[in-house]
């Protein structure tokens, strides 16, 4: 399905080793692109565009050092960026959030395939932080899911006091980063770091490190209505 050896050289160059998991990316790949046949998944069905801007994106974040423990991947919809954190890092205990039903037998299929043990929570991330995984994740992520504000009154909830939130986003990071200031304050988070990457296809890509430095308080989150059509400002 994808190149391997392309994947392993191309990870190579951001100090990552890819080697060891390239065949089980292969076998994902390849799942994907079939589900994905009958359930929409995924726009990104090339095999060089899978594995740049699923593979390599995801691994970048896999990487970061701040990524340990019980880890929360937020909206991930086909098992980005937290199934291929698992394989790169096995000793995560993996949460993958995810409200969709079909999208969460997908999921399911891919780790029992791919061997990869994972909680799945059928929720949406508003839901869930009233409820038992409210502020009990070491560090959650999110790529692609809403606007950074938002994202924050999404993700920050589920994180306990010292631990991370990374937010994928593109390239327009500084001006979301000031939009979401207010936000993260309010929720508990500061931001510690921006780190701008390019991925091998030329595409602008930004991870942003929260760390959540005091509790969220009890009024937040929110429900989804309210933090989609009026972000924390």
């Amino acid at each position: 399905m994808i190149n391997t050896a392309r994947l392993i050289e191309k990870a190579a160059a951001y100090g990552i080793d890819a080697a060891p998991i390239a065949s089980a990316l292969d076998q994902y790949a390849a799942l994907l692109v079939d589900y994905n046949q009958k359930v929409n998944l995924t726009a990104i069905t090339e095999p060089e565009a899978i594995e740049d801007k699923h593979f390599i994106d995801s691994l970048l974040l896999a990487a970061s050092p701040e990524i340990h423990g019980a880890f929360v991947d937020v909206g991930t919809g086909a098992g980005f960026p937290g199934i291929v954190a698992k394989l790169y890092r096995p000793d995560l205990n993996l949460t993958l959030m995810e409200p969709t039903g079909k999208r969460v037998d997908f999921l399911r299929l891919a780790c029992e395939t791919l061997n990869i043990e994972a909680e799945f929570a059928k929720e949406r991330a508003e839901e869930a932080a009233r409820k038992r995984w409210r502020e009990s994740f070491d560090t959650a992520t999110a790529r692609a899911v809403a606007s950074l504000p938002a994202l924050c009154e999404y993700c920050l909830p589920l994180v306990r006091v010292g631990g991370h939130f990374l937010a994928m986003k593109g390239g327009d990071a500084d001006r979301e980063s000031q939009d979401a200031a207010p936000a993260a304050a309010r929720l508990g988070g500061t931001l510690r770091e921006i780190r701008p990457f390019t991925l091998p296809d030329g595409s602008a890509r930004t991870i942003l490190i929260y760390e959540k430095t005091a509790p969220t308080p009890h009024a937040y989150p929110r429900n989804g209505g309210k933090i989609a059509k009026a972000p924390l400002r």
